[in-house]
């Protein structure tokens, strides 16, 4: 009797302790901020050299529209813009390579569906450029329209929504599509000049950069249609809700910076200044920094880094760049765009 009331409460101990561990709340991801503190480098995905946006000169320095974000985001976190190691992905690797840890966050002219997000457990950061799927006609100069393109040999490059985006078009419009999947963005340019195909499709902006490389630029034609909605930003894990708060509002910070008038150069007038919402930016005011596990100061040494939203959009994209393209959709919704960060406050 009394060792099988022994075996009995031994029994009731071990199914406890098994209840306790199965009760126990899983433990948290690893912070992201806390690792990228601990290295001093911020690891970023860029793309493997898209004018304008990330691109790598003769001496193995790195440029562009999402070059600067992820600056912006060194400054943030770890005070130096300098403080990147940039790790060149293609199309279909880029999410891999974030998912595997392989880089903390991606800048990558890559397009926010609900598939990536659902499907790859990524969160989308807010938008950093709104873009759309367009044609660049190379060889048929009679060809003004999309519309046009009925049986014309395309290429596209594969593991991007231009694919589906490009299918679904033809199929709408009951065109015959003519289609060459390449491998990267660099093959789909080749086989654009070599003749393999007469159009290139992808996002407006890539065909402005793509451009630049053919050997005659002013014999490419740009078409006006632009057929898909293709937000562009970067990109985290879904499993690090701090880091992705993190990269979210570095991303709303240079927007905000752009509507509060604080640019490179009026940086140091902003931290004198009386306004409320101006000195709350800077971190003069209120601990919005500590809430991110960043200093108060995150916002203003990412602008002296790097600009406001209207300046690095200018000097890697805009009017005054080699891309010259217009800010469009991208203007301040203050200024007849749709670009928008809520306050930092």
């Amino acid at each position: 009797m009394i060792k099988g009331f022994r075996r009995l409460a031994a029994s009731a101990a071990v199914l406890l302790a098994a209840a306790m561990v199965l009760a126990a709340p899983a433990p948290a991801a690893a912070s992201t901020l806390a690792a990228v503190k601990q290295r001093g480098t911020l690891n970023c995905g860029v793309s493997q050299g898209l004018a304008g946006f990330s691109d790598r000169d003769a001496q193995g320095r790195w440029s562009g529209f999402d070059v600067d974000f992820c600056r912006a985001l060194a400054a943030a976190v770890l005070g130096d813009p300098a403080k990147v190691t940039y790790l060149p992905l293609s199309a279909s690797e880029r999410f891999e390579a974030l998912r595997a840890g392989r880089i903390d966050v991606l800048s990558r002219n890559s397009t926010w569906t609900l598939e990536r997000e659902a499907g790859l457990g990524l969160l989308f950061a807010g938008i950093t450029f709104h873009d759309g799927q367009g044609f660049m006609v190379l060889r048929r100069p009679a060809i003004t329209s999309a519309l046009e393109l009925d049986g014309v040999p395309v290429c596209v490059q594969e593991g991007t929504t231009s694919a589906m985006n490009v299918a679904d078009y033809f199929r709408a419009n009951s065109m015959r599509l003519t289609l060459h999947t390449l491998p990267t963005a660099t093959d789909s340019l080749q086989a654009l000049q070599d003749g393999r195909c007469d159009v290139l499709t992808t996002d407006q902006s890539g065909l402005f950069a793509e451009r630049l490389k053919l050997s005659q630029p002013d014999a490419a034609v740009i078409l006006p249609d632009v057929i898909s909605k293709e937000p562009l930003g970067p990109v985290t894990r879904a499993d690090d809700l701090g880091w992705f708060n993190v990269v979210k509002w570095v991303n709303f910070a240079l927007i905000n910076a752009e509507e509060l008038g604080i640019t490179i150069a009026t940086a140091d007038e902003a931290m004198r200044s009386t306004k409320p919402d101006v000195r709350r930016f800077v971190g003069a005011e209120g601990d919005l920094g500590t809430k991110l596990g960043l200093g108060n100061d995150f916002a203003i040494r990412a602008v002296r880094a790097v600009g406001n939203y209207a300046e690095i959009y200018e000097r890697n994209v805009g009017a005054s760049s080699r891309l010259g393209i217009p800010r469009g959709m991208n203007q301040l919704w203050s200024m007849g765009g749709i670009l928008y960060a809520p306050p930092l406050r």
